[in-house]
């Protein structure tokens, strides 16, 4: 009789796999999320087991790309029936896809107390090039604890990428000096293709970058060395075109246009106030 009850009890379990865009550079965050779906009428107990989830990635012509570790998924939890769960997982450093191309990702869902595997249908996404349209070495600062030691060198790498016909997105990638490692890639947004990107340095070694992302609108993006986000803002041109300056601290922040203040994830600082215009380094 129980054999009988889980055969349609596993049918009313399912698994799906979705991925925030459709095309990703080498190396840059691949975020997916796993969504389960429990109709079977049992609550199911997940995440005990290190192989209660996995993922597997083929290329266009089937073959298996190699992984380089499984994903950490541990973390139990119980899924009520009629409930629906997500499990968000960043595949990038655990799968080898420095050649582009096209690639397809399946979940698969291991039930222990059913003794069964649900897999979800393949979910396909592009590994793209960038081009390459600017790049600065730069010392870490503070990065060695030996008085007097030379300084590790980083590099910030701006490149642009056809992601959809006619449509431009540019991208931070930050590496070592050589860049044969990459340390993080970021999509900063899309571009307009008459936008010509302007970058700079401030004292920290933090990195500002400008570009016009409409006909009079631009979007100003800025890194630490670690290339962590720091703040993003939208400006429009007004009377005058936003533009990079540097202040006699060091300091760099946006001069002419006008911020665009919206209550979305567009812009993740502040408004700043009249007495401080346009400073972006807290």
């Amino acid at each position: 009789m129980a054999a009988m009850f889980i055969i349609p009890a596993v049918a009313q379990v399912s698994v799906e796999v979705t991925l925030p865009q459709d095309h990703f550079l080498p190396c840059e965050t691949l975020n997916a999320a796993v969504r389960i779906t429990n109709r079977s009428g049992q609550k199911l107990h997940l995440g005990a087991q290190e192989d209660w989830l996995r993922f597997d990635i083929e290329s266009r012509d089937g073959s298996v790309i190699a992984k380089l570790s499984e994903a950490d998924v541990i973390g139990e939890f119980d899924l009520e029936s009629s409930k629906v769960a997500t499990k968000r997982v960043d595949l990038a450093p655990h799968f080898v896809m420095s050649q582009p191309g096209r690639y397809s990702v399946t979940a698969t869902v291991k039930i222990k107390a059913w003794d069964r595997e649900l897999v979800s249908p393949p979910k396909s996404f592009d590994i793209i090039h960038g081009a390459k349209i600017w790049e600065q070495e730069f010392g870490v600062p503070g990065g060695s604890e030996v008085a007097n030691a030379t300084p590790e060198v980083r590099k910030y790498v701006l490149e642009q990428a056809n992601y959809l016909k006619g449509k431009l997105r540019l991208y931070m990638r930050l590496t070592d000096s050589s860049g044969g490692r990459t340390f993080r890639v970021f999509p900063i947004g899309q571009m307009v293709s008459f936008s010509q990107p302007k970058a700079q340095l401030d004292k920290a070694c933090n990195l500002h970058v400008l570009f016009a992302n409409g006909p009079q609108s631009f979007n100003y993006t800025s890194f630490n060395p670690d290339g962590d986000l720091l703040a993003r803002e939208a400006y429009d041109f007004t009377t005058s075109r936003p533009r990079l300056q540097i202040n006699d601290e060091g300091k760099i922040y946006v001069t002419g246009g006008a911020r665009r203040v919206a209550a979305s994830s567009q812009d993740a600082r502040p408004a700043r106030s009249p007495e401080e215009p346009g400073k972006t380094t807290p």
